[in-house]
This record gives C-alpha cells, sequence and structure tokens, in this order.
C-alpha cells in the first residue's frame, strides 16, 4: 500500500513540477488556501486539480453552507477505465481529503461519492490521525511528503478507515 501511494505522490510531482520555485500561480493549488465552502469557483478549482479514481471522474460537488458543520460533497460518474490501472480508493480519499480540508478554511468535512463506494472524512478525524494541524501547510510538496509520511503505519489507517468507508 506504501509503495503504491508513494508512486501516486511521485506522479503527482512530476505532473506539477517538482520545483517550488518553478511552479506558476496558476497552477499552485495552494493559492485557493484559505477558501470558504461557500466560494464555489475556489473549491471546484481545488478539486479540479486533485486526482480522479481510474475510471471515474468528478461530476460535481455539493457545498453545505447553510448549517454547520459545513462540507462539501464530491460526486463521481463513470467514464472509460484504463485497463493498467487500479485505484486505492483509500490512499485517493487520504490524499484528496487531506488537501481540501488544508485549503478551504471553514470545511468540517468532505465525502467522496465514488461510483460503487462512499467515504466521509472530518477535519477532526484527519487531525486525530495526523497529531498536526493540516492548515499550517503552506505548500503542495510538503503536504503531499507529510501525507506519504503518515500513511507508513497500515494498522492507523486501517482503523481510521474502518470508521469513515460507508
Amino acid at each position: 500500500m506504501t509503495m503504491i501511494f508513494s508512486f501516486l505522490i511521485i506522479v503527482l510531482l512530476l505532473l506539477n513540477g517538482c520545483n517550488p520555485a518553478k511552479v506558476d500561480e496558476d497552477e499552485n493549488i495552494f493559492k485557493f488556501k484559505d477558501s470558504y465552502v461557500g466560494d464555489a469557483g475556489a473549491v471546484g478549482n481545488i478539486t479540479g486539480r486533485l486526482p480522479n479514481p481510474n475510471g471515474e471522474q468528478l461530476n460535481g460537488l455539493e457545498l453545505k453552507t447553510t448549517d454547520k458543520p459545513y462540507g462539501i460533497i464530491l460526486n463521481y460518474i463513470d467514464v472509460e477505465k484504463s485497463k493498467d490501472k487500479e485505484t486505492n480508493y483509500r490512499e485517493l480519499v487520504l490524499y484528496n481529503a487531506t488537501f481540501i480540508l488544508a485549503l478551504v478554511q471553514n470545511a468540517d468535512w468532505v465525502t467522496f461519492n465514488f461510483v460503487e463506494q462512499e467515504f466521509k472524512v472530518t477535519r477532526d478525524a484527519l487531525q486525530s490521525l495526523y497529531g498536526r494541524d493540516i492548515k499550517e501547510f503552506n505548500n503542495e510538496i510538503e503536504l503531499s511528503k507529510f501525507i506519504q509520511e503518515n500513511s507508513e503505519d497500515e494498522n492507523k489507517l486501517i482503523q481510521f478507515f474502518n470508521a469513515h468507508e460507508n
């Protein structure tokens, strides 16, 4: 599991460029840091920059801003699946939820409605998992590295996902 997650991080870094000094401001996901759940443009830009599962694509999002706690629901649909690539949904959810909740300051939860399964992750659960406030991060490379380092304890991750997989 760690090897697949490491590969995912490396691919994302290669796609986004490894040199933070050369990151184009238009491509830097952290330009949306401190966005609000009610800012559909910012939330859409954040979620649009995150990886999708193989064979699925984001088909819209719902912003829950009426009552606290505020949250985001991401809905996915089927698309053509690449035959040589499998998705580890747990790693994808951990990565995407961490980025969303690190960037959207008033989001307390995010739900991923994949084609065949659903996950709901809360800010409190992530902070318990990590033992650190994820809002403290200021760049993509540092946050990706942090996620990777904290995904190496399989027992901790199994407990986390047993509580968040529907």
